[in-house]
């Protein structure tokens, strides 16, 4: 829909919407740009405070897939006029955890009654100018890593329908309440080797591939079988517990998808899963060395294909 208003043309913004990148970037002087990013959504668990923490770990992440570090954040507050205030406390003391976990510090917010709960936070962070890792930059030869491991959206599709089993929820709350901090630190180690980032969230790994692919006008070949998945994702696929956001994702990414005989079914769906507060996607020279700093760092890490010249399909998916 911005892409349909008039536009505005400042020499300081470094990342604009052009892209559809993580998060904004604004020149403040020749040493310093702002990150700006914004994100607030509905419970995906039943626990206010754990709620709250994925809520920020999730607002955090887009950030960290700049190359930033977050500095301040404002809350955003939806919440029934008639609930528990006691929830929205936990809420908030869930978030606060672990904004103070990323050193930053929550400076105030906005809340409104609304029938139905919602909450985030409008972070901003700081970058240097010449260290931005944008969704822009891949190029042929890169090896793609990812961090963390799809499912997050089938299993809180499952958690709402009360299906959920208890280890399925265990890893998916640990993955969603981990902050993408020490991988970023890892990644932005690895310096100029890093070609381009970004972080897997509601449009699920082939929607922000996609967005990769074509930012960076290069193509992605993607092996399925090395892809991590939580433990319970292909149970809650083969289930049905398919949230909408995964369909959607679906009906608009995988024109641009090609598969490779003996891509199992199961595994096409979750790679479109939409994952809250996930992992990192990485074009980087020297993977494996990334792979093991990143591992070095206690951040799971593993190749999952490489970025070739552009071609069609723009994303391959191979077995």
């Amino acid at each position: 829909m911005l892409g349909k208003l008039a536009r505005q043309h400042d020499p300081n913004v470094l990342v604009g919407f052009d892209h559809a990148d993580d998060a904004g970037v604004y020149l403040l002087n020749p040493e310093q740009a702002l990150v700006q990013t914004v994100d607030f959504f509905t419970p995906v668990v039943d626990d206010p405070y754990t709620f709250g923490q994925i809520a920020a770990t999730n607002s955090l992440s887009d950030v960290y897939a700049m190359g930033g570090k977050p500095i301040t954040a404002l809350a955003l507050v939806c919440f029934p006029e008639k609930a528990d205030v006691e929830i929205l406390e936990r809420i908030l003391a869930g978030g606060l955890s672990k904004m103070m976990e990323a050193g930053c510090t929550v400076i105030g917010g906005h809340s409104i009654r609304d029938d139905e709960t919602k909450f985030g936070y409008s972070v901003t962070g700081m970058v240097h100018p010449r260290r931005i890792l944008a969704n822009q930059g891949a190029r042929p030869g890169d090896t793609l890593i990812f961090t963390k491991a799809l499912g997050t959206g089938v299993i809180s599709t499952a958690i709402k329908r009360g299906k959920a089993e208890p280890a399925w929820v265990e890893a998916a709350v640990n993955s969603m309440t981990t902050l993408n901090k020490r991988a970023a630190e890892a990644v932005v180690s690895h310096g100029d080797k890093v070609h381009a980032l970004t972080d897997i969230t509601g449009f699920g790994l082939i929607g922000h591939a996609r967005e990769m692919t074509l930012a960076s006008e290069v193509s992605l070949r993607i092996r399925a079988s090395s892809v991590p998945l939580l433990p319970g994702a292909l149970q809650c696929v083969h289930a049905g517990y398919i949230p909408g956001g995964l369909t959607n994702n679906r009906d608009f990414a995988e024109c641009m998808v090609g598969y490779d005989d003996g891509v199992p079914k199961d595994l096409r769906a979750l790679l479109f899963d939409p994952q809250t507060a996930g992992g990192l996607l990485i074009a980087a020279q020297d993977g494996d060395q990334l792979v093991g700093a990143l591992t070095q760092a206690g951040v799971p890490a593993v190749a999952i294909g490489e970025v070739l010249p552009r071609t069609s399909p723009r994303i391959q998916i191979s077995a």
